[in-house]
C-alpha cells in the first residue's frame, strides 16, 4: 500500500482576513475482501465541487474547491473567519488487484465514499 503524499498550506491573500488555503481533506482508506473503501470528510461541500478521477498508473486523485462565493461586502465587518476555503488535493496509489474502470463515489452529510472494487 503506497500512499502519495498530500500536499497542505497557508497564506493570507492580499492581506485580507479571509484565509485561502489548501483545505485540508481527511481520508480513511480500508481494504475489505470485496473492495478498497475511501472516506474523505468533505464538510458543507456539494457533489459537484469534488472531483474523483483515475489517472493512468493506478492512481485515484480526490480533489475539489471549497469556496463561499462574495462574503466581503462593503459595509460589513468579520470578527473571526475559521471555516477554510481553497482547493485540496488527495492522491492514492491503487494495488494491482483494483478495478479500475468500476470505481463508484457516493456523498452523504459531508462524506464522500469512493469504492474501488476488487479482482477476485
Amino acid at each position: 500500500m503506497s500512499l502519495i503524499p498530500s500536499f497542505f498550506g497557508t497564506r493570507w491573500s492580499n492581506g485580507s482576513p479571509f484565509l485561502t488555503a489548501v483545505a485540508d481533506a481527511r481520508v480513511d482508506w480500508k481494504e475489505t475482501p470485496e473492495a478498497h473503501v475511501f472516506k474523505v470528510d468533505v464538510p458543507g461541500m456539494k457533489k459537484e465541487e469534488v472531483k474523483v478521477e483515475v489517472e493512468d498508473g493506478g492512481i485515484l486523485q480526490i480533489s475539489g474547491e471549497r469556496s463561499w462565493g462574495s462574503q466581503e461586502e462593503k459595509n460589513e465587518k468579520w470578527h473571526r473567519v475559521e471555516r477554510r476555503k481553497g482547493k485540496f488535493l488527495r492522491r492514492f496509489r491503487l494495488l494491482e488487484n483494483a478495478k479500475l474502470g468500476e470505481v463508484k463515489a457516493a456523498m452523504e452529510n459531508g462524506v464522500l465514499t469512493v469504492t474501488v472494487p476488487k479482482e477476485r
